[in-house]
């Protein structure tokens, strides 16, 4: 079966009519039979007539065809295979049905696996969307879903998928940040539930052609290009001590607050913004500094 699709004529798989194969088996072993034990009991004799000999002659050749053509139509499917029936390059149909079967050998019979394969990408070099240079690469899990869109829509279905998939990684990779240091995006080494997603729905879309459905699809590296890597590390390295920096002070300014806070509440110590200034420069040099605080004794009054 084909549909007009885009100007392509597209197939559609469709069910084949074949025999089953034991039944067939049965009657090769009676031709078989026929022609090794009833045949030559009925062989005529040298001085019979010429019609009995033209009649076992007959009768043998059409045994000896009937055994050639038995023998030659039977194949086999296996679990989660299908054979594509054709004759005379005409699409007849596939078959699905486990065990032996049965067709005329005169038709072709191309046996397609419909289990589930397993490809790891080469890693690709891609321009992210702010056109730093990328190195990418992901696992997809691909099986057949139609049989006669793989057979006779796309020339190699194993090399399309191969194609489409650095295809679409190329696509998928290049609408995304690898990284956002403001937060604010869906990025390569942030986002990656959302990047899985559409990497999926983007090989589904360019693979339906030749009747590959795709069920897993992500990534499994991810790195910055060499040439850019060292520098790209500086730049995160400086982003994370930025954002250390910032929590720790943001947390000193809240401790200070609690201690000024307390202090006053509980009548401890009266202070004015002169000590209560002093009193926050200390805290802070204390809470943010790197090395450990030395404390000084203040045996006088601070004026």
């Amino acid at each position: 079966m084909s549909v007009e699709l885009s100007g392509m004529k597209t197939s559609r798989e469709s069910a084949a009519t074949s025999y089953n194969g034991y039944i067939m088996l049965l009657v090769l072993v009676g031709l078989i039979a026929v022609l090794a034990l009833v045949l030559p009991g009925l062989a005529p004799e040298d001085g019979a007539a010429s019609g009995a000999k033209i009649l076992f002659l007959v009768a043998l050749s059409t045994s000896v065809i009937g055994v050639v053509i038995v023998g030659l139509g039977f194949f086999m499917i296996q679990p989660n295979q299908a054979a594509v029936i054709t004759l005379f390059g005409e699409y007849k149909g596939s078959e699905r049905t486990e065990g032996l079967r049965w067709v005329w050998p005169w038709m072709g019979k191309n046996k397609i696996s419909a289990r589930a394969h397993n490809i790891h990408s080469e890693r690709v070099k891609i321009n992210d969307l702010r056109g730093n240079p990328i190195e990418i690469a992901c696992n997809v899990v691909w099986r057949v879903r139609d049989t006669a869109q793989a057979s006779f829509d796309v020339d190699d279905y194993k090399e399309f998928v191969n194609i489409q998939i650095e295809a679409g990684l190329r696509t998928v990779g290049s609408r995304h940040p690898y990284d956002d240091f403001e937060g604010e995006e869906v990025t390569l080494r942030g986002g990656g539930d959302v990047v899985n997603r559409e990497l999926l729905e983007e090989l589904n879309d360019r693979l339906k052609v030749a009747g590959i459905v795709v069920d897993e699809a992500g990534l499994t590296h991810l790195a910055y290009a060499s040439e850019i890597a060292s520098a790209m590390l500086k730049r995160q390295q400086a982003d994370a001590i930025i954002a250390a920096r910032t929590k720790i002070v943001l947390g000193a300014v809240g401790m200070v607050e609690d201690a000024l806070t307390k202090l006053s509440e509980d009548n401890i110590v009266e202070l004015d913004d002169e000590r209560r200034a002093a009193m926050v420069s200390n805290l802070m040099v204390v809470l943010c500094g790197e090395k450990d605080a030395h404390p000084v004794v203040n045996a006088g009054s601070l004026y």
